[in-house]
């Protein structure tokens, strides 16, 4: 018998999204171009919501 939920499923969707900032594996924190710390830049965050890295887990969040 399968499952009620499985007939409405659907693959998740990738988003191709560029985050204006990298991961710095030193630091192990998220970095602008100019080497600041993108939890500190306040103005990407409202935008963005948060930095997450993907050096880890995808719930972690750097901010």
């Amino acid at each position: 018998m399968r499952p009620f939920a499985l007939n409405y499923a659907r693959p998740a969707q990738v988003l191709e999204v560029s985050a204006p900032y990298a991961y710095d594996s030193g630091l192990q924190l998220n970095v602008l171009p100019d080497g600041r710390l993108a939890a500190h830049d306040y103005a990407l965050l409202r935008e963005l919501g948060a930095t997450t890295s993907t050096a880890g887990s995808k719930t972690h969040f750097d901010d």
